[in-house]
């Protein structure tokens, strides 16, 4: 091991500490003999003493908060832990456990991890960028708190988030986490439960308006250019509604990226055009109905019709294949509580709040679910699934 680091400092890093993984070289070349135990012990016996104490805990949030504790101290005894069993730990430290552990965030909090940037703090942003000690960030994570999983605003709870998703990017993608930056943007909440926690973690005050937030968020992103000009934004879990129009604000001048509305758009639309195989279709052949019409939904939508005008169709008439069902019914032109980017899918047809209903009229191919309302695709609506 190479670091300019020693001593009880070295110990202190969880990039660098390997606990009783150190050899007696290392133990002294670095400076920590008698400062850990005197042995030298192997990664597969370090991770049987973590299955041992994972095995005592009784439910996954415990679990969560051990694991995070061992990534505070031994970051990468903590990844061999989670890519020795993904399937079994994936789910711990991300969703569902993540949404657990951040409605009771401020509860579980036992240290920093990631940046913390308030609004209070405009006109200087380049300059709490600047305190964070890795200087080549090639991704950061970022939410606002404002719709995290389907839980809602969270506010300072939703820092979970960007935590346990970037852990993702080293567990599954093999990204150096020195290359990770998680960060909270904090705006405020409208959760009035956090606003009287006194335990909260964040700015006690109700969010901006828009205009507000998107200028906060404008000096973020164009400080970032500065402070890591080879760094990726990825939005997380913001209100459907900034999600899709922050992504259009920036991503033709910058480099970023939104899960909610990529991500999910990508992989949802890989598994059609593969189910259109199967079938022995093609994508412009299949008339569709969304259940859900919010960040994940119109992203999806966009990117089919993006691939639908690559067989041949025109933009227009692939947004006429495409038909949306929201929690205030189907989307279509007599609607008056739509936003902008909703309207090329509320077509002419008559309102309906009756999801199998709108089925029957509409008589779709591919049926969608995209609500993140639990139950919302009911069995009343599934044999009409595959006509």
């Amino acid at each position: 091991m190479t670091t300019k680091k020693h001593g009880i400092e070295l110990l202190q890093d969880p990039s660098l500490n390997k606990s009783t993984a150190f050899t007696e070289a290392e133990k002294q070349t670095l400076g920590i003999v008698g400062l850990v135990p005197d042995v030298t012990e192997t990664e597969d016996l370090q991770l049987s003493r973590v299955m041992m104490q994972l095995g005592h805990k009784t439910a996954d949030l415990d679990r969560y908060i051990y694991l995070v504790n061992l990534l505070d101290h031994d970051e990468t005894l903590f990844y061999r832990t989670v890519m020795s069993d993904p399937a079994r730990f994936l789910p711990i430290v991300y969703d569902p456990t993540i949404g657990e552990a951040c409605l009771k965030f401020g509860h579980i909090y036992r240290q920093g991890r990631g940046m913390y940037l308030s609004i209070t703090r405009r006109g200087k942003v380049k300059e709490v960028l600047r305190n964070w000690p890795q200087k080549d960030i090639r991704f950061i994570c970022v939410t606002d708190g404002g719709r995290i999983l389907g839980l809602g605003d969270l506010g300072a709870n939703g820092a979970g988030i960007p935590i346990g998703k970037l852990q993702l990017y080293t567990a599954c993608a093999g990204v150096p986490p020195h290359y990770l930056l998680p960060m909270y943007l904090d705006a405020g909440t409208n959760n009035e439960r956090y606003l009287h926690d006194p335990l909260y973690l964040g700015m006690r005050k109700t969010r901006p308006s828009t205009d507000e937030l998107y200028s906060f968020v404008d000096e973020f992103v164009e400080a970032v250019q500065e402070v890591f000009p080879r760094c990726c934004i990825h939005f997380e879990d913001w209100t459907g509604v900034d999600a899709i129009h922050l992504l259009e604000r920036y991503r033709h001048e910058y480099c970023v990226y939104n899960d909610d509305v990529q991500g999910t758009a990508g992989i949802t639309l890989a598994g059609m055009i593969n189910a259109a195989k199967l079938k022995g279709t093609k994508l412009k052949d299949e008339k569709y109905l969304f259940l859900g019409a919010g960040s994940a939904g119109i992203g999806l939508a966009n990117l089919l019709c993006s691939a639908l005008v690559a067989q041949g169709m025109t933009l227009k008439d692939a947004q006429s294949q495409v038909y949306m069902f929201d929690i205030n019914g189907l989307l279509e032109s007599t609607r008056t509580d739509l936003v902008d980017f909703q309207k090329p899918y509320a077509h002419k047809h008559a309102p309906t709040r009756d999801f199998v209903a709108a089925i029957e009229s509409i008589k779709p191919t591919t049926i969608i679910g995209v609500s993140t309302i639990g139950g919302a695709l009911t069995r009343r609506a599934l044999p009409y699934a595959h006509r």
